[in-house]
């Protein structure tokens, strides 16, 4: 009881700090014309969306908490595929993104994501769940410091193809991590009795 009530406590800081870098990479992002860093606003609204079905669920059966992880998963995977179009749009357009915002908002960035991190180190290898959790936050870390390379990118070579790469890296990882999810939120339905494997067609 003790450790599921620190969790779901960490679990409010980490949903506070997600949601606050939602707003300020958005309106940054958008500002910048960066691919990258509005992608990235829209996982820091993904992952605080993934937090509040975490406290919702936290306490639950293995049912709800892979059911959760599913959807998570899902959704992780729908935010890949937005990257990739964005992606599609911005090289299109030729933009080139204001690399001095999105040095500085990465480093906000990476600042609030190393601190989720830590918070929910002693859980990364919990159920379907609280791994998902886990993931969406290493995934972030990994994301953050490519959008300031990528930053460094626009500055060195003027153009915006170092922000596209980035974007197109960020939904390699979100469509990675979403399988990752999925798989184990579907094992742990199958050992909870609500999922039954699917026969194969003949």
């Amino acid at each position: 009881m003790v450790a599921t009530g620190r969790y779901r406590a960490i679990l409010w800081i980490v949903l506070t700090i997600n949601a606050v870098m939602f707003a300020v990479e958005i309106i940054a992002g958008l500002a910048a014309g960066s691919a990258a860093l509005q992608a990235d606003a829209l996982d820091f609204f993904a992952d605080a969306a993934n937090y509040g079905i975490s406290l919702f669920v936290l306490g639950m059966t293995l049912r709800w908490r892979a059911s959760a992880a599913l959807v998570k998963g899902a959704s992780m995977g729908l935010f890949g595929l937005w990257v990739i179009g964005s992606v599609v749009w911005h090289a299109l357009q030729g933009t080139v993104p204001a690399w001095g915002t999105m040095g500085l908002v990465g480093v906000a960035a990476l600042l609030a994501n190393g601190a989720c991190l830590a918070l929910l180190y002693a859980w990364r290898d919990g159920d379907a769940n609280m791994r998902s959790v886990w993931i969406c936050s290493r995934n972030d870390v990994v994301a953050n410091l490519a959008v300031l390379a990528a930053a460094l990118g626009v500055f060195g070579t003027g153009t915006g193809w170092p922000d596209i790469i980035v974007a197109s890296i960020m939904a390699f990882l979100a469509l990675q991590g979403a399988v990752t999810i999925i798989r184990h939120a579907l094992s742990e339905l199958r050992e909870s009795g609500e999922a039954e494997p699917v026969p194969l067609l003949r």
